[in-house]
């Protein structure tokens, strides 16, 4: 691997261990419960600095540093995200899709890893559409990972940037997190839960600060069995009566390509579940709204709701940068096992 930075600058920039032990690179990150609350605070202050930071400064912090971007699947905001933030900070980045690799001949995704790691590269950042990939290549590689995506299991940074626009909003100022920071706030999450991997990592995250999740949703989208997931979740079937409890509404698209032959009557669902202005107006004047993205427009919310004035939309996407030069950074100068740095 290249040389990192001076020791000086790796004390101070050097994350909290994370909470789990399962993966095996601290710089990993892997799930959002990976982080423990203090990892989260660091990540958060340190996109803060970051962003704030001389460019001219920033990007030599990772300066020709190799990061590859593996993607099985197709992406706008993550993708462009994470290669935006390594190039910020000096990093020399490559980008290997399933369309232009030998992984449209076959290759496995564990020789892909080890043919990154035999090339130089010095961690990876996976979307994947197998639950589990981000470990597997983990564990294969033994470099630091970074879970862009996995199947309908976990988005971590996705899950990071949106607790940053729920802060400035609702806590503004607030960096240094606890199990209390969120007390008194309930984010509802509305739509195909079921194959959300941005749902499931809020669920992860936002309940350790204290806010209430309310799940929303048709049964078919929405298992009864979510409400189990954890502390602080809930299921709310009533759309308006979800929006009168919340201070943010996070709307998910219906994922097509995942339904698998399940038909859903989608006049029904916009019906239900559409987020249009009269009920934002009527039932949540003041909560922010949110999305993933890409957005479905006139499905799940309407084009006004989207580019109105509760709108973050676009500031979770700016969000998005600061936050994955933060967890890049972590990534890359983490402590290894063994004791490098």
């Amino acid at each position: 691997m290249s040389p990192t930075a001076p020791p000086a600058r790796r004390l101070l920039h050097a994350p909290p261990v994370a909470a789990s032990p399962f993966p095996y690179h601290p710089g990993s990150l892997l799930s959002a419960s990976d982080l423990s609350l203090e990892g989260v605070s660091h990540i958060l202050a340190r996109a803060t600095a970051l962003e704030n930071q001389d460019p001219l400064v920033r990007d030599r912090i990772l300066a020709k540093r190799r990061v590859a971007l593996l993607f099985y699947e197709s992406s706008t905001r993550t993708r462009t995200s994470f290669e935006l933030a390594a190039k910020g900070l000096g990093a020399d980045t490559t980008l290997v899709s399933s369309l232009s690799s030998s992984i449209e001949k076959g290759e496995t995704l564990k020789d892909t890893g080890l043919t990154l790691r035999a090339l130089g590269a010095e961690t990876i950042i996976l979307r994947h559409n197998s639950s589990g990939a981000a470990w597997l290549l983990e564990a294969e590689t033994r470099l630091p990972v970074l879970n862009a995506g996995d199947g309908m299991h976990e988005h971590p940074t996705q899950a990071l940037l949106d607790l940053r626009t729920i802060l400035a909003h609702l806590r503004p100022g607030v960096e240094a997190v606890t199990s209390e920071t969120l007390a008194g706030v309930t984010v509802s999450i509305v739509g195909d839960i079921l194959h959300s991997r941005v749902a499931r990592s809020n669920m992860l995250l936002l309940p350790r600060l204290g806010a209430r999740v309310l799940l929303c949703g048709p049964k078919e989208l929405l298992p009864e069995l979510a409400a189990q997931a954890g502390p602080g979740i809930a299921i709310e079937r009533d759309f308006e009566a979800a929006l009168r409890q919340s201070q943010a509404v996070m709307m998910l698209r219906i994922q097509a390509e995942r339904l698998a032959g399940l038909q859903l009557d989608l006049d029904e669902y916009k019906a239900n579940y559409q987020l249009t202005g009269l009920r934002l107006a009527a039932h949540a004047p003041a909560a922010i709204v949110m999305h993933p993205g890409p957005i479905i427009r006139g499905l799940e919310v309407t084009a006004g709701v989207a580019d109105g004035p509760q709108s973050v939309i676009l500031e979770q996407v700016r969000n998005g940068v600061a936050i994955r030069m933060a967890v890049v950074e972590r990534a890359l100068l983490a402590t290894e096992p063994g004791g490098r740095a």
